[in-house]
């Protein structure tokens, strides 16, 4: 047996949302997000830094497996389609989870707070992948310039997946967002 409870992080997150979504995010405190995933304060502490934390549960190993995904990309593929290819290869972990996306974007739009922890964790994972992108041997300004386009790419086919009526998959909706890149590089 594992020293934390299986799924716990899980659980904790999905009663988060659900709270936050009842009650509002001031108004819900981490003693009733443990109680509600039936569990105590010290695994919530175990698993999330603060009750802010609850909403980005995924993001070091998000982090870790592009990054990973961008070094591993064919040496003959160009760095912006190495980090479409890398974010390709985690969209189907979001699809599973469009409804807990969803409710979590409200959570995020109605929270200025939130909203700048967001942009924080945006800006890590463009730091990143500039990082990944220089080990591959791209250059500055390349690099930075690849991984700040890339993420904001990925934030408009992230807002485009969760609006979408006809519940098109994260990775149609990165396609299509790193081709409109594409089409205004070229028009610029």
């Amino acid at each position: 047996m594992g020293r934390w409870p299986t799924g716990a992080q899980e659980r904790l997150q999905e009663a988060a949302i659900e709270l936050f979504t009842e009650r509002g995010y001031e108004r819900t405190t981490v003693a009733e997000i443990a109680k509600r995933a039936g569990l105590t304060e010290r695994t919530f502490y175990n698993h999330f830094a603060d009750k802010r934390e609850v909403l980005f549960p995924d993001q070091g190993r998000f982090i870790a497996e592009v990054c990973e995904a961008v070094g591993a990309a064919p040496a003959e593929q160009s760095p912006l389609d190495a980090v479409l290819a890398a974010f390709t290869a985690t969209s189907d972990w979001f699809d599973q989870r469009r409804d807990a996306s969803q409710r979590r974007r409200h959570i995020l739009d109605a929270h200025t707070d939130l909203r700048e922890r967001e942009r924080a964790k945006m800006a890590a994972l463009g730091e990143a992948i500039a990082d990944a992108l220089r080990t591959r041997g791209i250059s500055e300004p390349a690099a930075t310039l690849t991984a700040t386009v890339s993420v904001a790419a990925y934030q408009l086919a992230s807002a485009r997946w969760l609006a979408d009526p006809q519940h098109a998959t994260l990775g149609h909706h990165l396609h299509t967002s790193f081709d409109d890149l594409h089409r205004t590089a070229r028009t610029w």
